[in-house]
């Protein structure tokens, strides 16, 4: 295993753009969230038509899973993607202890769009494009980081998958978004197609 790494300027510059991303989600959701504290009947830009609501999302019980807005953490999480990526630009390289934290970090990440995305298409039967976006940021965070911990030996692995990352890393973000997409598509098929 190496002892630090630090990476090339594109991904550096992918972590500072999905963290921008997802901090501009995040600034946004938060905004419209306290005008709808301030005024049950405020109308979020976002809501389009009865998918695209994003009103009836920030009006759910999951918009709050951990007792605040969930857009606050973003605030603070995606902050923290956009100072890695712009100390790596910087020419920084961390120790591994730091990369598997950022990892276990993006996992999180991850695991709570997941659910965020299923509770969005199942439960609460509403999209919010500014969502979209975060998940969108996080996926593809989510799956570069992953690929640099696993090429540069701080996470375990086979050589046959670094051999493939190495390659066709951007395949996995893109089948993942894919499959997102394609969830979203069928899930209102007779919404889309009317």
């Amino acid at each position: 295993m190496r002892r630090t790494a630090g990476t090339g300027r594109a991904f550096a510059l992918m972590l500072v753009l999905t963290g921008a991303a997802g901090l501009l989600a995040s600034w946004i959701i938060t905004i419209d969230k306290f005008k709808l504290l301030e005024n049950p009947a405020f109308v979020p830009g976002c809501s389009l038509n009865p998918v695209v609501a994003c009103g009836n999302v920030m009006k759910s019980d999951q918009a709050a899973a951990f007792g605040f807005p969930n857009p606050m953490l973003g605030l603070v999480a995606y902050g923290i993607v956009i100072c890695v990526g712009m100390s790596l630009l910087a020419g920084a390289a961390f120790p591994g202890w730091y990369w598997l934290t950022f990892e276990a970090g993006c996992l999180f990440g991850i695991g709570f769009v997941s659910w965020l995305q299923f509770e969005s298409l199942y439960r609460i039967n509403a999209l919010c494009l500014w969502c979209c976006l975060a998940w969108v940021a996080t996926i593809i965070m989510f799956w570069y980081v992953t690929s640099f911990n696993v090429l540069n030996g701080f996470l375990p692995a086979p050589e046959a998958l670094k051999a493939f990352l190495a390659e066709f890393t951007w395949v996995l973000p893109l089948l993942h978004i894919g499959i997102v997409g394609m969830l979203i598509l069928t899930r209102w098929w007779d919404f889309w197609t009317s």
